[in-house]
């Protein structure tokens, strides 16, 4: 889907400069923008954002704490 935007011209001289220097397309530097905001709200990006999101609310964590299996020594 497109969308207009408008920028001032200082603001787009500056994300046109960091695109350069990042060696991204402005394409790039919007998505990641868009997806910042949308995690900074809570809002899952992609189907695996919002199936841990949904794992959360259920009461599952992502990894589960690992039991350390130790060897006792048998005596002979």
């Amino acid at each position: 889907m497109r969308k207009l935007i408008a920028f001032d011209e200082d603001t787009f001289d500056k994300l046109k400069q960091l695109g350069r220097d990042r060696m991204a397309t402005f394409q790039e530097l919007a998505d990641e923008a868009f997806a910042d905001l949308l995690k900074k709200h809570g809002i899952p990006i992609d189907l695996r954002d919002a199936l841990r999101k949904s794992a959360r609310a259920d009461g599952v964590t992502d990894k589960s704490p690992m039991r350390s299996r130790t060897r006792k020594a048998r005596a002979r």
